[in-house]
């Protein structure tokens, strides 16, 4: 049930370490603490490792790539797995460059992420299916990635969610559709950066990454369609959408969760 998790995360406030963006770090920290997590953003080299030893949850955004980040996120992802708590992968504008794909490989690889997070393109190309990108954008539809979800969920042992107007959720062959959100989400920068950083959130306090996923999506679509109706258009829907995160009742859930399969 949605609400058992957010009842515990408000109940345990888990620490969540992110090495993500510049742009959106401002947008995530706000995200994790209105919905009663504890965001903590650090990238030096000379702490990455102690840092996520503190932490119950790990994300990995590569938005903002460079090399000294690369190295700290490798860093972390290993000590991450060592204390056997989830790491959670955005693999943002794989497929763009030559460099970010390599990152986004090699973080496949040496983190052994739980979750992964990404649009439609990111997905397609984090599994080697071919897709294309403008920039960060997605330029393909969501249910055309749902066989590579399902390959990289079978070769990394991982859940993989692909966003979009419907968001797909994979893990082997467990597969569910949320059909949460408001179109506007589209038209502001970071709504799938936080996405991810709330599923460090959810995947802290609930062992079965799926429904953690799930339950991620969920809460963040809710909110987003109760801040539509309180706001006039982007600037005042991202202040609506911290509001929602941080009043959400479990009567909103039951009233407007639509999750399609739960196998």
């Amino acid at each position: 049930m949605v609400w058992n998790d957010v009842r515990l995360i408000h109940s345990q406030a888990p620490l969540v370490h992110n090495i993500t963006n510049y742009v959106v770090m401002n947008t995530t920290a706000n995200a994790l603490l209105a919905v009663g997590a504890s965001p903590v953003m650090a990238h030096a080299l000379e702490e990455v490792e102690e840092m996520t030893a503190l932490a119950s949850a790990l994300v990995l955004n590569i938005g903002t790539l460079s090399g000294p980040w690369v190295e700290a996120m490798v860093l972390a992802g290993r000590a991450a797995q060592r204390k056997g708590i989830p790491t959670v992968l955005d693999p943002v504008g794989v497929g763009a460059t030559t460099f970010r794909t390599r990152t986004a490989q090699r973080l496949l690889e040496e983190t052994g992420p739980r979750l992964i997070r990404g649009n439609a393109s990111e997905i397609l190309a984090l599994a080697n299916l071919g897709g294309g990108t403008k920039g960060v954008d997605a330029t393909d539809p969501v249910e055309g990635a749902l066989e590579a979800a399902r390959q990289l969920s079978s070769r990394w042992n991982c859940v993989v969610t692909v966003s979009g107007p419907v968001d797909l959720i994979v893990q082997g062959e467990r597969l569910a559709r949320i059909h949460n959100g408001d179109p506007i989400m589209g038209r502001i920068t970071g709504m799938g950066c936080t996405a991810t950083a709330l599923m460090g959130a959810f995947a802290a306090v609930n062992p079965d990454p799926f429904r953690a996923a799930v339950d991620a999506m969920v809460v963040l679509g809710v909110a987003g369609e109760l801040a539509r109706e309180h706001s006039q258009g982007p600037g005042s829907f991202q202040v609506a959408l911290l509001d929602q995160l941080a009043s959400l009742r479990q009567e909103d859930l039951e009233r407007l969760a639509r999750i399609e399969g739960l196998g």
